[in-house]
């Protein structure tokens, strides 16, 4: 007996499903496998993280931060939303992108090797995008730029042409504003 796709007993994104992006805070427990428990998921489930970030939050107790980036059909953002709760290091999962009131933010190290009117017109830019210069030889700078990610992508565009040579991304970090709602 075969069931066809609107009697499976899993959820079927249908066509008209689009994908989204989606920015999760899991606070986990600090010990040993977590981070890898927490990627093991999506990798088992052929889901793609497009930036991870992870870092401990608070001593006392014990507890770590990681921000993962992912797109996928509502259905599929939920089903993740749901098996992460489900694993035994995760406290809580929260979906920043839904939250009106969240800060994302990305760092990102830029190095541009260039000479004569490249390095003016690259310290120019620099100087628009608030981006700081913090390493500087006679040959390249290293800038570091903070923003959303569409800023910290139009600056390393805007630096391509004028000698772009490495960049160093930290992923995307989130945090509620305001009062604390847990």
């Amino acid at each position: 007996m075969s069931l066809n796709p609107s009697q499976s007993v899993y959820p079927v994104a249908g066509p008209a499903e689009e994908a989204s992006e989606c920015v999760l805070a899991i606070i986990v427990d600090n010990e040993p496998g977590a981070l890898a428990r927490v990627v093991g998921l999506f990798s088992a489930r052929g889901y793609n993280i497009e930036s991870l970030t992870v870092a401990e939050t608070d001593v006392k107790r014990h507890r770590s931060r990681i921000t993962i980036v992912t797109r996928g059909a509502q259905s599929t953002l939920e089903q993740i939303k749901l098996q992460l709760g489900r694993l035994i290091p995760v406290r809580r999962v929260v979906d920043v992108s839904a939250e009106e009131d969240a800060l994302q933010r990305e760092l990102a190290l830029v190095k541009v090797v260039g000479e004569g009117d490249h390095r003016v017109e690259a310290m120019r830019m620099a100087e628009i995008f608030r981006a700081r210069a913090v390493d500087i030889t006679h040959s390249s700078f290293v800038f570091e730029v903070t923003g959303a990610r569409e800023k910290v992508n139009a600056f390393i565009d805007l630096m391509r042409p004028l000698g772009l040579s490495d960049v160093a991304r930290t992923g995307v970090l989130s945090i509620r504003r305001g009062i604390a709602k847990d």
